[in-house]
C-alpha cells in the first residue's frame, strides 16, 4: 500500500483534500478520485486537488482538480485560493500564479489571511459556456419547476445562474442534477440560485456538476455577480453570501473577475492507495 501525504482544506466550508506531485507522479484512476473524495470511506471532499510542476515558468504550480465523481474539471475558484495560501506560505511570497486547465491565475495574500485570485475573463458566448445550440446567454431559454430565465457565464466552467426572490424556497436537491444534466449543456453545468439582497449583496446557492450541493462555490459567486450585473440587477462588484459564509467578488472593467475570501486548513494526514 502506497501512502499518501495530503492536507485537508476549505474555502468557506467548500473543501478539498490537496496532494502534492511536485516531486513524485500521482496518477489517479476516476475510482480512486471517488474513494478518496467519499464521505463515509475516504477522506471527505468536494474536490480533490493535485499541485504538479508548472508547464513553463509562467507558474508556481500546476492545479488539476477532480471533482467528487472523479471528473476532471478546469475551474475552481475556492481550490485556487486555497492552494495559493500554501505556495504562498511555502515561498514566503504575497503573490503567485497557478496555472490550470482554464489558464493562469494570479492570487495574492490579503489581511487576515484571505486570499484574493484573480479568476479571468468572464465569458458570454454560447460556444464559450458551452451550449449545445445557439441562445441568448443573457436569457436562457430553460426552465424547471419555480426556475426560469438564467443567465449563462462560463468562468472557465460553464454556469447558469437563475434569479429567485428566495434563495431558501428552492428545493436546489431536487432541481440542480436535473437541470446540471439537461441536454441545453453537453459538458454539464453548475447551477445557482441568486436572490438580489441590495444592490451590493446577493444570496447564493450553487448545485456544483459533479459534486452537489456545496457550502460554497467561488465560481459561481463569480458568475453569480457578473450575471446580475449583466441585467443590472447589482453594481459591478458586490458581496455574495454563501451557506459557507461571504466572498466578495468584483467584475472589473478589463472583463476579469477578482474574487477575495478566507482559506482555512482543517487537517493533515495519510492516507493508503492500493
Amino acid at each position: 500500500m502506497a501512502r499518501l501525504a495530503f492536507t485537508k482544506m476549505h474555502g468557506l466550508g467548500n473543501d478539498f483534500v490537496v496532494l502534492d506531485a511536485r516531486e513524485r507522479a500521482l496518477e489517479l484512476s476516476e475510482d480512486e478520485a471517488r474513494r478518496i473524495a467519499d464521505r463515509h470511506r475516504g477522506v471527505g471532499c468536494d474536490q480533490i486537488i493535485v499541485i504538479e510542476k508548472p508547464r513553463n515558468g509562467a507558474a508556481e504550480a500546476f492545479m488539476r482538480i477532480r471533482n467528487a465523481d472523479g471528473g476532471e474539471v478546469a475551474a475552481c475558484g475556492n481550490a485556487a485560493r486555497c492552494v495559493a495560501s500554501l505556495l504562498m506560505r511555502e515561498t514566503g511570497r504575497d503573490a503567485v500564479k497557478l496555472q490550470t486547465l482554464a489558464g493562469v491565475l494570479q492570487a495574492s495574500g490579503l489581511a487576515g489571511g484571505a486570499v484574493a485570485v484573480d479568476m479571468g475573463e468572464a465569458k458570454f458566448g454560447w460556444r464559450d459556456i458551452p451550449l449545445a445550440r445557439e441562445q441568448d446567454t443573457l436569457h436562457l431559454d430553460l426552465a424547471l419547476g419555480p426556475l426560469k430565465d438564467p443567465v449563462a457565464v462560463s468562468m472557465g466552467n460553464p454556469h447558469a445562474v437563475f434569479f429567485v426572490p428566495d434563495a431558501e424556497a428552492i428545493d436546489l436537491a431536487v432541481l440542480g442534477p436535473k437541470l446540471e444534466h439537461d441536454p441545453l449543456f453537453p459538458e454539464r453545468a453548475n447551477i445557482g440560485v441568486a436572490q438580489i439582497v441590495a444592490r451590493d449583496r446577493i444570496r447564493l446557492r450553487v448545485w456544483e456538476r459533479g459534486a452537489g450541493l456545496t457550502l460554497a462555490c467561488g465560481t459561481g459567486a463569480c458568475a453569480a455577480l457578473v450575471a446580475a450585473a449583466r441585467r443590472n440587477l447589482t453594481e459591478r462588484a458586490a458581496e455574495l453570501m454563501l451557506d459557507g459564509g461571504k466572498l466578495r467578488v468584483e467584475w472589473r472593467a478589463d472583463g476579469h473577475v477578482i474574487m477575495s475570501g478566507p482559506v482555512a486548513i482543517a487537517y493533515t494526514g495519510a492516507l493508503e492507495l492500493a
